[in-house]
């Protein structure tokens, strides 16, 4: 596997790559690598000559008082995963060479799709992530992006902006891969002490329960709203951002369940806030 710092020797080596007919997969990260991250490598591998993997945590996604400065990282350790998944290429920039001194250009997605969920309680949020993703695809130049379903409304946006700005590439969603508890793989559960990472299973509890009404009949948004929030109340540490119900292909608001809807969760654990969601067909 060969790592990349500069802007300049990664975009001019996938260049190289596609110049020989190669298909180039992208896998956008922030490091602290887990299974689901090494899913979406694997997915990536099955699928496309070249793997490419990126590492940076990205300043501007973070709002004040968030986990920039704390987010864990190990390099190292990340690499030698990389190395071992069979990853042909890890490009792992410094924050000034992706930002440099007098950095002014962003890339945003507009309207009810980043007003929503994560988009409402973060404020700034999905610009640094279309910008640093948008960089990287003009960077490593990839025929298709690998996202995890975990971070619903992040592959959305993506997907939207590749869309609407016509960048010639593929969009692929990963399923969300769980812990055997069933708690959703996330570099942020390394914060969780033990006790709080027992009362985290009340996410995929919830989700779960929320299925099994609608499955057998409930089609009330509200009613189903209810009983997600008070499984999640049987958790003492668990304060909700949100527990919502939206539309699964454009966040749109739904009174009664029909067709594709997302079910989506953001719950503070003491300090630590984690995600969840799940997609539910309904005929």
């Amino acid at each position: 596997m060969q790592t990349f710092n500069t802007i300049n020797d990664i975009q001019n080596w996938c260049r190289d790559q596609k110049r020989q007919g190669k298909s180039i997969g992208l896998v956008p990260t922030m490091g602290y690598l887990h299974a689901g991250h090494l899913a979406l490598a694997a997915e990536a591998r099955s699928r496309c000559d070249i793997v490419v993997v990126s590492i940076f945590v990205n300043p501007i996604q973070f709002g004040v008082g968030e986990d920039f400065e704390d987010y864990p990282r190990d390099l190292r350790r990340d690499s030698n995963l990389l190395e071992q998944a069979g990853v042909d290429a890890l490009f792992a920039p410094s924050v000034r060479e992706m930002y440099p001194v007098g950095y002014g250009s962003y890339v945003e997605v507009t309207g009810e799709i980043t007003e929503k969920l994560c988009g409402r309680s973060r404020p700034g949020h999905f610009r640094g992530v279309t910008t640093v993703v948008s960089k990287l695809f003009n960077i490593c130049l990839p025929d298709l992006a690998f996202f995890g379903q975990k971070d619903a409304q992040q592959a959305m946006v993506i997907e939207k902006m590749v869309k609407e700005l016509n960048f010639p590439l593929q969009i692929i969603r990963v399923p969300i891969i769980r812990e055997a508890d069933g708690l959703a793989m996330s570099s942020r559960n390394v914060y969780l002490n033990p006790d709080q990472r027992s009362q985290a299973l009340v996410l995929n509890q919830s989700l779960q329960k929320a299925r099994e009404a609608i499955m057998a009949g409930e089609r009330d948004t509200d009613r189903v709203r209810n009983l997600l929030q008070a499984t999640i109340g049987t958790s003492p540490e668990a304060n909700v951002d949100y527990a919502e119900i939206y539309d699964a292909t454009t966040l749109a608001d739904v009174k009664e369940i029909d067709g594709s809807v997302l079910i989506a969760l953001a719950v503070r654990f003491g300090t630590t806030r984690l995600i969840d969601n799940l997609i539910v067909e309904v005929q």
